[in-house]
């Protein structure tokens, strides 16, 4: 079907968020009823689980740190470059990417903002940047507040007083689970830029093209 060789790369990134999303609720249910019973606490069902702080956190805290890699990453390459990676743009050439998009305003195939002009276009020219950013915005507000309820959930069962979120927005527990994520998405982001230099994939437009030079930037 045409519809599937269109979209055959959102489909499969689609379902295997799904399938790894399941996978963790599933693990991680099971952890927490290990954890319950180790306090001696009733085990709680896999729709209680999923409202959980537990979860919740766990799993706002790695969209976090995805959306703060590809935010970072879209706003980087558009000022710094990478000589030789498919992942820059050419630091000695112009790129379409920066041409003004002014000249297209009278192009009917162009997106509306850029028809419209003004205010519309210039937001337009940074939305996918600015939609990533407040992504992580989003998912940042949402893994604080998860993850103080998981805390407090766990200072509980040990007979400890509850944090206010802005005591638990200061501690190094909050800001150690951000920051374990936050540096694995810049080294991995830094080695794809890296090896996409000397190394290649045959058909990815990650890649260069196989016979081209370590020199040549952009794919």
């Amino acid at each position: 079907m045409r519809f599937l060789k269109d979209n055959g790369l959102t489909i499969v990134l689609a379902i295997l968020s799904m399938a790894t999303i399941g996978g963790m609720l599933l693990t991680g249910w099971s952890v927490y009823n290990h954890e319950l019973a180790e306090h001696g606490a009733a085990q709680i069902g896999l729709s209680a689980y999923a409202s959980s702080g537990h979860f919740l956190s766990s799993l706002f805290e790695n969209w976090e740190s995805e959306f703060l890699q590809m935010s970072a990453y879209v706003m980087l390459t558009a000022f710094l470059f990478q000589r030789g990676s498919a992942e820059s743009k050419d630091p000695d050439s112009p790129s379409e990417v920066d041409e003004d998009p002014a000249g297209k305003a009278d192009d009917p195939n162009a997106p509306w903002p850029v028809r419209a002009g003004g205010w519309a276009r210039t937001a337009y020219s940074y939305s996918l940047g600015i939609a990533l950013a407040s992504l992580f915005v989003l998912t940042f507000v949402l893994h604080l507040g998860y993850s103080a309820e998981a805390e407090n959930a766990e200072a509980l069962m040990h007979g400890q007083p509850a944090t206010s979120l802005i005591a638990h927005l200061g501690s190094a527990q909050f800001w150690f689970e951000s920051f374990q994520n936050w540096q694995s998405e810049f080294l991995s982001t830094a080695v794809i830029i890296v090896l996409s230099i000397f190394l290649r994939f045959k058909g990815s437009p990650e890649s260069k093209p196989v016979a081209a030079p370590h020199s040549e930037t952009g794919s």
